[in-house]
């Protein structure tokens, strides 16, 4: 029989089991995070009606989703958690208690073109929380908190969160007269990052047929900077000339004011007016988060409040708001960036027991189960091979220690302990084996899973 070739496809992560355990870390960094601020785990399908999915689709989201048709079902699989997150709520909006907070860690699928640092399959850890017909601006508030405290979780100390008010963008295009264009305006000037302040305002000139002169009010407007007081105290010059404008400033105001009780320092957080997020849905603040010594990395973490979203799916109103961390694209860069720490424990196992022949075995069987009763995570291994093989097994998968359990440490009520690291070894009772290992493994355990520095 011909053999074939396997490989895993362009765009696709497959990762070796030490970078899982880190990837693994991570994710649960994340959960216990999210829970702390009360928010329930969610899993909804990878794959949905393609009529469900697409509903505020079209454009690029319609040529990157993966569509087939099953018999007669036309299906998709999900191109974020957002949507089926919608979807979710409007089926279940009787059964659900709200506001209804969820996260949600799972991947979703894009077909666009495969590149350095960019997937067609990744995973998502999204956190959102769903109002019935209202949802208090504090919650908009709250999100940066969260957004700190996992980043903080994580280790990284250096990162800024930066937000503004898509009704304040909307707002001041209407004071110029270009409500109709201000989509298109708002995706424009979200490149400008990539792109520049030049190259924007000849895209907004030339692709978007605004104005030199508009084009350079929109420019200095976007350019207004300093600390958050001096940007919302520049805000106010243009007050009273716009209704939107007016709610999407107090808004923002309220935003920041609530940053101090929610523990998030000044550093931290910036009001940026570029910021305009390039997905439609988004209605009022939105957020994207970047890692200051990094910038070539992009946003981490981004998302906003919406109001429109489940209207697709019922005539009840169901505001939310929400962020998203593009998981693997930043666990590639990170990894890309030697920013992930190798000193924290990547094994499957803490303990590799070592019966020393036949007649240890029901003995090692019984420390095995005792030491996975004190939570330690044991690999016991039976296999026929040499001693010297049996060590290097332990030691390929980086297991700090290893047990050997003979005909004297039976007889003695004992077993010998060796530390792989340091090559010492020493007989302890099986208490005494417990104590010495969860001590070793504390201090293996410290430290974040990522450093800034290298």
């Amino acid at each position: 029989m011909e053999k074939i070739k396997p490989r895993t496809l362009s765009g696709f992560m497959e990762l070796l089991p030490a970078p899982q355990m880190q990837m693994e870390r991570i994710m649960e960094i994340l959960r216990r995070t999210y829970a702390l601020y009360g928010f329930t785990p969610l899993d909804t399908p990878a794959i949905e009606s393609a009529e469900v999915l697409l509903a505020k689709g079209g454009g690029e989201t319609e040529k990157q989703i993966y569509r087939f048709q099953k018999g007669d079902n036309d299906l998709a699989l999900r191109f974020d958690l957002t949507v089926p997150l919608a979807k979710y709520v409007a089926i279940h909006s009787g059964e659900l208690c709200f506001p209804f907070r969820r996260y949600q860690i799972g991947k979703v699928y894009r077909g666009e073109r495969a590149q350095r640092g960019r997937f067609r399959e990744f995973y998502q850890a999204d956190i959102d929380i769903i109002g019935d017909g209202k949802l208090s601006i504090i919650n908009e508030a709250e999100i940066p908190s969260i957004i700190y405290r996992t980043f903080r979780a994580l280790g990284l100390t250096r990162f800024q969160i930066r937000v503004n008010n898509r009704k304040i963008l909307n707002g001041f295009y209407e004071l110029l007269g270009l409500s109709d264009r201000a989509g298109d305006i708002m995706r424009t000037v979200d490149k400008l990052d990539k792109i520049g302040p030049e190259n924007v305002r000849l895209v907004l000139c030339e692709d978007d047929g605004i104005s030199e002169e508009k084009a350079d009010e929109i420019l200095k407007f976007i350019s207004i900077g300093g600390s958050n007081a001096q940007v919302l105290e520049a805000l106010e010059a243009y007050r009273g000339r716009s209704e939107r404008f007016d709610e999407g400033l107090g808004e923002l105001s309220t935003v920041v004011g609530y940053l101090g009780a929610f523990g998030v320092p000044e550093e931290n957080f910036a009001v940026d007016l570029t910021i305009a997020r390039g997905l439609d849905y988004y209605t009022g603040t939105v957020y994207e988060t970047t890692m200051l010594d990094h910038p070539e990395i992009g946003s981490v973490c981004s998302g906003g409040r919406y109001d429109n979203l489940a209207a697709y799916y019922t005539d009840r109103q169901l505001p939310g708001v929400g962020i998203s961390i593009g998981l693997t694209r930043l666990f590639y860069v990170l990894g890309e960036q030697g920013m992930l720490n190798p000193d924290l424990p990547t094994a499957p196992a803490d303990v590799l027991v070592l019966p020393m022949g036949d007649e240890a075995l029901s003995s090692a069987i019984a420390l095995s189960t005792a030491l996975r009763g004190a939570d330690i995570r044991v690999q016991l291994y039976t296999e026929s091979r040499k001693f010297k093989a049996k060590m290097q097994y332990a030691d390929r998968l980086a297991i700090p220690y290893v047990i050997f359990l003979g005909e004297d440490e039976i007889a003695e009520g004992r077993c010998s302990v060796k530390e792989l690291a340091t090559g010492q070894q020493q007989k302890l009772s099986p208490d005494e084996a417990i104590e010495l290992i969860r001590a070793g493994l504390a201090e293996r355990s410290r430290g974040s899973v990522i450093r800034e520095t290298i």
